[in-house]
Order: C-alpha cells, then sequence, then structure tokens
C-alpha cells in the first residue's frame, strides 16, 4: 500500500491537466503549461528530489510571467486571479533566486510547497462559481 500511493500521486502529475476549469469549457494554454511544470517540479520535492526544481526553476519563473501576463478566462474573478498570479510569480522569483544562490533544499521545499498552493488557490478559489 506503501507504494501504491508514491505511484498514484506520479500517475496524477502526468495526467494532462487541460487547463480548463471544472465549469467552463474555456481553455487557458498558460495555466496549462505552468501545471506542467510545477507538477514536474514539485511532485519530486515531496520525495526529496529537488534535482527537477533546481533544473527547472527559471522556466518556472517564466511561466509564472507569462501566465500572469495572459488574458484572464471569464469564468475566473480577474482581481483575485491578478492579485493571485502576481504572488505567483513572487514566490517563483523567489524559488528562482534560491537556486541561483543554492539555498539547501529544505528552503525550496518552503518555497515550491507555497507556490503549489498558490496554484490551486488560482485553478479552485479564483474561479466563478458554477450558475
Amino acid at each position: 500500500m506503501k507504494k501504491l500511493i508514491p505511484s498514484l500521486l506520479v500517475l496524477l502529475a502526468v495526467i494532462p491537466f487541460g487547463g480548463k476549469s471544472q465549469n467552463s469549457k474555456t481553455p487557458w494554454p498558460e495555466l496549462s503549461a505552468f501545471h506542467t511544470l510545477i507538477s514536474a517540479t514539485f511532485h519530486p520535492s515531496e520525495d526529496g528530489n529537488f534535482k527537477p526544481l533546481r533544473q527547472k526553476a527559471d522556466s518556472l519563473l517564466m511561466a509564472a510571467k507569462q501566465w500572469k501576463e495572459s488574458t484572464i478566462p471569464a469564468d475566473y474573478k480577474t482581481d483575485l486571479t491578478k492579485k493571485t498570479l502576481k504572488k505567483l510569480v513572487r514566490e517563483c522569483e523567489e524559488i528562482a533566486n534560491d537556486v541561483k544562490t543554492n539555498k539547501p533544499d529544505a528552503k525550496l521545499k518552503e518555497s515550491i510547497t507555497e507556490a503549489h498552493e498558490i496554484f490551486h488557490t488560482i485553478v479552485e478559489k479564483c474561479r466563478t462559481p458554477e450558475k
């Protein structure tokens, strides 16, 4: 059973997210691109593997910036989404800086966990409720 849970987490990480909200068919490619990177960096860090994060920190930051600059779909709360995306970019900037300055894994784990939480805030709390 202990081996089943990590396997399921890996499987969930590689299933395409699609960048669509649950109550809309509006695609958001920048959300999907960021999701791909956050999955590839956050989930290995949960198991103590920070190599993907150290290798992809700049790409994660670039994806966060592109997402922030993209057009927010109508089924998202514009002001809250903008504010939260700004917070995500700041966190990804911190991650990239921490990688460049070779901060310890414990610090990276804190930052990538926070970025992951912010991501989930956007996809779960920034959406407008179903009508």
